[in-house]
C-alpha cells in the first residue's frame, strides 16, 4: 500500500492466523493502550464522535438511550470496509473523518479517510518499526498506541517511543517529540499508552515516565514517576485518566508496578499503591467508582482502592484477574473479561462476582450506553448484551470479520467503527 494512494472503499475478508496476546490491547490496554477530551464537550458533539481512547470519558460510556434491542443482520450493516495493513490502535471518529494507524514495513503511517464513503482524505509515514521481546514476539511488533484528537490536532504515538502532532484537515506535521531519544531508551514493547488531553495540555506515559506537555508545540511542562527503563517493570501498558478523588482533581496513573495519583500543576505524587501482577502486565485503564479505583491483572487479584489525603489502600479484594480487557461500569455493576476468557459481573459495593460465563474469546472491547453493552472480541464477534446483574444476557451475536480484531471498537451516534488487523470498517445500527 502506498503512502498517498490507498485502496478505496472494498469489502475485504482475510483469513488470519489465530495467536495469543500479551501487551497489544493496552492500547489496546492503548493492549490495549488514551484522552479526555474537555474540548470536544464544548462543541456539544460527544455522541456523533470518538476522538480518543474508550471514548470522550476514557471509561467507554455513551450517553445514547436508541441503542437496538438486539443484533441481528438486519440491523447492524457494513457500509465500507477498506484493507490496511497492521495495527492494534483504535480508530478516531470526528464528525467527517475516521483516522487509523498501521505499520508497514519499517514505517508507520497514519491515515485519514472519509467517514460516509471510507475514501482517502490523506496519509502521512514515518520511520518506525522494532521487534518486542519474547513472550509479546507472537503478537506482532505493530502500532499500539490508539491516537487521540482536539477535533483539530491528531496527536499519534508510534511504537518507538515518538509522538506527533499533526493537522487533522491536511496531516501536516506540526511537532513531534522523541522519547527515546530524550530519554535515552526505546521501551522493549513499544509505546503502548495513549495521549490524554486536558485544555492546552497532552499528558502522556513514554519516555521512562509520565509526561505533561504543551499540545500547541510539545514542549515539556513537568516530568514525573521515572523509572529506570528495566523490561519488565518500564513502559507503561496502560493509559492515564483525569478525575476528582477525596475531594481533588488528579492524573490517576498506572504504572507496571503501582498506582499513583499526580497533581495535574505540578506533576507531584499524591499517593501511591503497588498492584501485584506477573511481570508487569498491568494492562487496563484506571476505572473511577465512588471515590475509589478499580484495576485488575494478570496474576494478580482485583482490587478497589479507597483514596484519602493519607494515602490509598484497599476497600476490597477479589481473586478474579483480569487481563487486557478494560471493563465499563453501570449503576455499582463492573463488568470485566477475565483472563481464563470468562465474562463477570461484579457488585463494586460487596466486591463480589454476581455471575461468571463459560469463556468467550481471549480479549474484549466495550462500550456502553448505561443500559447494554456492546462488545467485540478478538475472534471478530460482536455481541450486544443487557445490564442485569442477575445473569448473563446476550440480546444479540454475530460474527462480522474472519481477521481478528484487537483494536477498541468506537461508537460514534449510530456508527459503529472496528479496526481488525487488516481493514477498517463502518458499520450502522439501528432499531
Amino acid at each position: 500500500m502506498s503512502d498517498s494512494s490507498l485502496p478505496q472503499a472494498a469489502s475485504v475478508k482475510t483469513s488470519r492466523r489465530f495467536f495469543q496476546r500479551s501487551i497489544v490491547a493496552a492500547g489496546i490496554a492503548g493492549f490495549f493502550g488514551a484522552g479526555f477530551l474537555q474540548d470536544s464537550r464544548a462543541h456539544g458533539e460527544d455522541n456523533q464522535q470518538w476522538l480518543t481512547w474508550r471514548g470522550s470519558s476514557r471509561d467507554s460510556t455513551v450517553k445514547d438511550s436508541n441503542w437496538p434491542s438486539t443484533l441481528t443482520d438486519a440491523n447492524f450493516k457494513q457500509v465500507w470496509s477498506v484493507p490496511f495493513g497492521d495495527s492494534y490502535s483504535g480508530p478516531i471518529v470526528t464528525t467527517t473523518s475516521v483516522f487509523t494507524t498501521e505499520s508497514s514495513g519499517n514505517k508507520e503511517r497514519v491515515t485519514c479517510v472519509d467517514r460516509r464513503t471510507g475514501e482517502t482524505r490523506w496519509s502521512k509515514e514515518w520511520e518506525g518499526s522494532m521487534k518486542v521481546p519474547f513472550f509479546a514476539a507472537r503478537n506482532g511488533s505493530w502500532i499500539r498506541s490508539t491516537p487521540a484528537s482536539d477535533g483539530e490536532t491528531l496527536y499519534v504515538g508510534g511504537i518507538r517511543d515518538v509522538l506527533v502532532a499533526m493537522d487533522c484537515q491536511t496531516g501536516e506535521e506540526k511537532w513531534r517529540v522523541d522519547f527515546a531519544e530524550k530519554f535515552g531508551k526505546v521501551p522493549d514493547f513499544g509505546m503502548v499508552c495513549s495521549p490524554l488531553i486536558d485544555g492546552d495540555f497532552l499528558y502522556i506515559q513514554a519516555g521512562k515516565g509520565l509526561h505533561k506537555l504543551n499540545k500547541k508545540d510539545g514542549s515539556t511542562v513537568w516530568s514525573a514517576l521515572g523509572d529506570n527503563g528495566d523490561m519488565m517493570s518500564s513502559g507503561a501498558f496502560s493509559s492515564p485518566v483525569i478525575s476528582t478523588l477525596d475531594g481533588k482533581c488528579q492524573l490517576i496513573v498506572q504504572t507496571r508496578t503501582y498506582m499513583a495519583g499526580v497533581d495535574l500543576e505540578s506533576g507531584s505524587k499524591l499517593w501511591s499503591k503497588n498492584v501485584d501482577s506477573f511481570r508487569g502486565m498491568n494492562i487496563l485503564t484506571p476505572t473511577v467508582w465512588d471515590n475509589g479505583i478499580f484495576t485488575s491483572s494478570y496474576g494478580g487479584r482485583s482490587l478497589l482502592l479507597d483514596v484519602q489525603s493519607d494515602g490509598a489502600n484497599a476497600r476490597w479484594e477479589n481473586k478474579v484477574e483480569g487481563y487486557m480487557s478494560s471493563p465499563v461500569v453501570i449503576d455499582h455493576y463492573l463488568y470485566l473479561h477475565l483472563r481464563n476468557k470468562r465474562f463477570a459481573c461484579i457488585d463494586l459495593k460487596e466486591g463480589k462476582e454476581t455471575w461468571i460465563t463459560r469463556p468467550y474469546g481471549e480479549y474484549w472491547s466495550m462500550v456502553s450506553n448505561g443500559e447494554k453493552i456492546l462488545a467485540l472480541d478478538q475472534a471478530g464477534k460482536i455481541r450486544l448484551i443487557a445490564h442485569n446483574p442477575a445473569e448473563y444476557t446476550m440480546l444479540g451475536e454475530l460474527k462480522i470479520t474472519e481477521e481478528e480484531a484487537w483494536a477498541h471498537i468506537a461508537v460514534a451516534g449510530s456508527d459503529v467503527v472496528i479496526r481488525t488487523q487488516k481493514s477498517l470498517c463502518l458499520y450502522q445500527w439501528k432499531d
